[in-house]
């Protein structure tokens, strides 16, 4: 689209908020279901929201990551327009390469944000440690849909085989695969079940898996299980985590990036696989205390500190 018909298009269009970010339907990646879900919230708050245009009565854009116009930015921001950039990372560190893409986040961030939401403790530190300083950076995880992502009504104490599951939409090596087929080969079936849902670079034997599905699919898959278990690696804040945790499904998770940051309580860590086996038993042991335990971040709680860093109202 040329930067004429941008311009036309923004101006018609004239939304309050931009959001540097191609939406996709689900099922996709973690962070496109949070701005999915952030859209939501901002629209029934009454904010008009655009998708790639900045208009003349645009007050705030957020960016995320380095998945954005960044030509049409310089071309169509203006002074009266916050520019809050949404980063996460280091990617070198969760996608096990450095290609130079957390230098050009670092780069961009400092020529046009003037601010910085960063998702996790974590990933702000692993930043700084690596040298990126951002502008202004606040600390605001994600959060999840609480129409579709919600707790079962009634809450059944394990009396069977306890049913877990793991869920990723990337075949990322990072996302844990590996440490599941370990997994798969020492657990006892007579105790339990265990289903995967999305995208694995591995196969499995015992494992029920399910292709990736919809958001609505997926919490009702989940509020059929009792634990989550993620063998995840440095990664930042893991939105399948989330969605899990807010489905009221305690987690074993590898105190690995930012998934202590979002459990708390809520589960139980493993650090090396082999320890991975008595998490889960300490899990089903500390069941209801864990589950109890559970407490995640609003979206109404997260779209205000959002509204924050832009320097817009909770209301308009």
């Amino acid at each position: 689209m040329s930067r004429l018909a941008l311009r036309l298009k923004a101006r018609a269009a004239r939304p309050d908020i931009a959001f540097g970010h191609t939406f996709q339907p689900p099922p996709y990646g973690g962070s496109n279901q949070f701005l999915l879900a952030l859209r939501g919230e901002l629209e029934r708050r009454g904010y008009r929201v655009g998708e790639n245009l900045i208009a003349r009565s645009t007050r705030a854009c957020l960016l995320n990551s380095y998945v954005f116009d960044e030509e049409a930015l310089r071309e169509l921001r203006h002074p009266g327009c916050r520019v809050v950039h949404r980063v996460d990372g280091p990617l070198s560190e969760y996608r096990g390469f450095d290609d130079g893409t957390d230098h050009y986040i670092a780069e961009v961030n400092a020529e046009l944000a003037d601010a910085t939401v960063v998702q996790s403790r974590y990933s702000l530190d692993a930043n700084e440690e690596r040298g990126f300083a951002f502008v202004n950076p606040v600390v605001i995880p994600n959060a999840v849909d609480p129409r579709v992502f919600r707790p079962a009504p009634a809450r059944s104490a394990l009396g069977r085989r306890v049913r877990l599951i793991s869920t990723s939409w990337s075949d990322n090596p990072n996302k844990g695969a590996e440490t599941y087929r370990w997994l798969e080969q020492r657990l006892d079936w007579d105790r339990f079940e265990w289903t995967f849902v999305g995208r694995s670079p591995v196969s499995f034997e015992q494992i029920r898996t399910l292709p990736p599905v919809g958001s609505e699919e997926l919490a009702g898959i989940l509020r059929e299980h009792d634990v989550y278990v993620t063998a995840s690696r440095h990664e930042p804040c893991s939105n399948a985590l989330l969605e899990a945790l807010a489905c009221g499904l305690p987690a074993v998770y590898r105190a690995s990036g930012g998934n202590a940051e979002l459990v708390g309580e809520g589960g139980v860590p493993f650090t090396e696989d082999d320890e991975l086996p008595g998490a889960v038993e300490r899990l089903v042991d500390e069941y209801g205390h864990r589950r109890d335990a559970i407490a995640v971040a609003s979206l109404s709680e997260v779209t205000d500190r959002y509204l924050a860093a832009m320097g817009l109202d909770p209301w308009p």
